[in-house]
């Protein structure tokens, strides 16, 4: 069975990609550090996987009763955000990118959610011939 990606979460997950493509532009104004660029895209990634991951707890939660739906998305704010706090704090300790870089790639989700109407518009606006 194939399921149609959900149009909200594109549109969401388009606007971190485009935030992670303009701060990179901006970023090689200033610096041609591999490690800076290496910690953005960590975090876009990231930003993109914790925002399929809400959609994803958000569809299951609002089948459940409300007190089992409370303590799930609970949990599930909680691997999220420990993720979050476990992929900074690897990238602190290898010094494989930084980790600067990577938290800022993840505010690409709170900046997407943001310009999510404008990014909408420009999704399903029609062509006229």
């Amino acid at each position: 069975m194939k399921r149609k990606i959900d149009p909200t979460l594109f549109e969401l997950c388009l606007g971190i990609f485009l935030y992670g493509i303009v701060f990179e532009i901006i970023l090689l104004f200033f610096s041609r550090d591999i490690s800076y660029s290496l910690g953005l895209w960590i975090g876009v990634i990231l930003a993109m996987a914790g925002a399929v991951h809400m959609w994803w707890s958000l569809d299951r939660g609002l089948d459940m009763a409300e007190k089992d739906a409370v303590k799930s998305m609970g949990v599930n704010n909680i691997i999220r955000y420990l993720v979050l706090v476990l992929v900074i704090a690897a990238l602190i300790y290898t010094e494989f990118a930084n980790p600067i870089f990577a938290f800022c790639g993840y505010m690409g989700m709170k900046l997407s959610a943001y310009f999510n109407p404008l990014i909408h518009r420009l999704c399903t606006r029609k062509i006229d011939v």
